[in-house]
């Protein structure tokens, strides 16, 4: 296969897939994200209630982060957020560039092409939805959880979540089709029922995931989130994929090794011991456990072993 003929596709939401569309795009990927639209909260949800547009912030950390030049001037305005004053404050300046560009271009795919272009995008951010959806949640306790930004702080565990009745979740197009012509599928990291999730409660994402040829990764986070996913190990995570979805469509689990390189107790650490890797192996996937953490920041992927790990398994 041909640098130029291999396509990527990295599926997600939240502050996880920036790092990986990086580390794709300097693999020699062409690179396409599929972000989440049930994004409620801050600046987004702001825009979204005010607007009656789409959420434009985990598409605008996405852009950011392909932009040629990731830390120029135009990159570095569209992630500035404002730290004050009245109607401005909390908002991040490519947000609102993104709402402008919706009302001049006519729609929200055209205005991400067009923020693209502005920062000289090397590869395509696309909604995995046109849809307005409305996330909520069960937790392990069953309770009702409703908004993504309250599912995101839910002071228990999430056990499913699924989108409001009379919330219609159907794919965009040009989403479906990335994913379905894909070499490589990255999904995750990031918040696994608030960013990850939500993209697979749209019909038509994970029959296009079932439908494509190309390798299909998981990358599980280093750490849990609290109240979303407490106390979760990596079977976990990989359990709750396979509950909403996707079910026989994921090659290989790519792990962070908790046990050769512990992480600190106070981030409640995903553990990938024997249990969770049998309990993986019995769904049928590949693990490859590596140490993945940023020693600077040990609830997060380090960007240079990821991007090794990456390589290593799509080789």
């Amino acid at each position: 296969m041909s640098p130029r003929s291999r396509r990527a596709v990295a599926v997600g939401g939240g502050t996880g897939l920036p790092t990986v569309l990086r580390c794709l795009l300097q693999e020699g990927w062409e690179t396409t994200a599929v972000v989440t639209m049930a994004d409620d909260g801050g600046s987004s949800g702001h825009l979204r209630r005010e607007l009656g547009m789409l959420p434009p912030g985990d598409a605008r950390n996405c852009l950011a982060a392909m932009a040629a030049d990731p830390a120029g001037a135009t990159a570095r305005l569209f992630s500035y957020r404002f730290p004050q004053g009245e109607g401005l404050a909390g908002h991040a300046l490519g947000n609102l560039v993104i709402a402008a560009l919706t009302e001049i271009e006519g729609s929200f795919p055209a205005a991400l092409d067009e923020a693209g272009r502005l920062l000289q995008a090397r590869g395509r951010v696309v909604p995995s939805t046109l849809d307005d959806v409305v996330l909520t949640a069960e937790d392990v306790e069953g309770n009702r959880v409703v908004g993504q930004s309250n599912v995101a702080v839910s002071a228990a565990p999430i056990a499913c979540v699924r989108y409001a009745s009379g919330s219609p979740a159907r794919a965009y197009a040009p989403a479906a089709e990335a994913i379905a012509g894909a070499d490589l599928v990255v999904i995750g990291p990031g918040s696994l029922f608030t960013s990850i999730l939500p993209n697979f409660l749209v019909e038509g994402i994970s029959e296009a995931l079932s439908a494509t040829r190309g390798l299909v990764v998981y990358v599980c986070n280093v750490a849990n989130q609290r109240g979303e996913t407490n106390g979760m190990d990596a079977a976990d995570h990989v359990d709750a994929l396979v509950r909403h979805g996707l079910d026989g469509v994921i090659d290989v689990a790519l792990l962070h090794d908790s046990v050769g390189n512990p992480v600190p107790h106070e981030f409640d650490a995903v553990q990938a011991g024997p249990d969770a890797l049998a309990r993986i192996a019995a769904h049928g996937i590949a693990t490859l456990v590596r140490d993945l953490t940023d020693p600077d920041d040990p609830r997060h992927h380090s960007p240079a072993k990821l991007r090794l790990a990456l390589g290593e398994v799509a080789s």
